[in-house]
């Protein structure tokens, strides 16, 4: 569902600033609990681009699910607001899911952004419910070295979180430690606009993002206390590059940050 059309009727609606599986109900808790380990390597990432009120995302929304339930990639879907206008506000989008598309826009060089956009590794962009486009993108940035090369592990305690980022020997040398926030797999009955009358199951919705800090190369520790992680659904840390225009780049790794079971 391309934005050329219809970008003028919703001006007002997209003034933003300039910065920047099948299986569902017999595996609810791979999504955020399942593999990778927390001291293995993921696959890749993939940002699934989203909206309820889209008609050509259920199918991507369907084939994520899919993926958050193997757990071998980090699967983080951003419904983003933009198409609220035809008639249905959705209920998981947020203003900073609709300014990272526009930042990646930027960072593509794009000229204009869509849904349902799935983002590859930070690296590329390809439709979000082509199974072979996806699959094929994360094959080919594993097989050519545009993959996860920096890892990361995850421990805690009592009363907090480490993440540990690896070492980039001579890799890239500087990445944010990006922490996104993820709600737990939620129905939702959609009452108007394009999907309406449809019920469907979104998983993995970012409901925050924060920067927790820099990465320069070299292994560091990075805690964060345990208590705001338990408040949320889920959790997954990024490890990111930023261009020196302050727009996302290359993702270097990543891993799901799980909650316990109770505090």
């Amino acid at each position: 569902m391309a934005l050329r059309g219809r970008l003028r009727l919703a001006a007002v609606a997209l003034a933003l600033t300039a910065l920047g599986g099948v299986a569902l109900a017999a595996e609810p808790e791979k999504a955020s609990t399942g593999k990778p380990q927390a001291d293995e390597k993921p696959l890749g990432v993939v940002e699934l681009f989203t909206s309820q009120g889209c008609s050509s995302c259920p199918p991507a929304d369907e084939f994520f699910a899919e993926l958050a339930g193997k757990g071998d990639v980090i699967a983080l879907a951003y419904h983003v607001n933009y198409w609220d206008y035809l008639g249905w506000q959705d209920t998981l989008s947020t203003k900073e899911n609709t300014e990272r598309q526009y930042d990646y826009m930027r960072a593509f060089g794009s000229r204009s952004v869509y849904t349902p956009q799935a983002v590859i590794n930070g690296r590329s962009h390809v439709n979000g419910a082509s199974r072979k486009e996806v699959d094929g993108a994360l094959a080919r940035m594993d097989r050519t070295g545009e993959g996860m090369r920096v890892g990361i592990k995850v421990s805690r305690t009592s009363d907090r979180v480490m993440i540990d980022a690896g070492d980039a020997g001579n890799g890239p040398s500087d990445a944010h430690v990006v922490i996104v926030y993820f709600d737990p797999p939620q129905m939702v009955q959609i009452g108007q606009g394009e999907n309406s009358g449809r019920s469907l199951t979104y998983w993995n919705a970012v409901s925050d993002i924060q920067t927790a800090g820099m990465w320069h190369g070299k292994a560091q520790r990075y805690e964060l206390p345990m208590t705001e992680i338990a408040k949320k659904g889920g959790c997954a840390v990024l490890l990111q590059s930023v261009g020196k225009d302050g727009m996302p780049g290359p993702i270097l790794g990543a891993a799901f940050i799980r909650k316990p079971d109770r505090l």
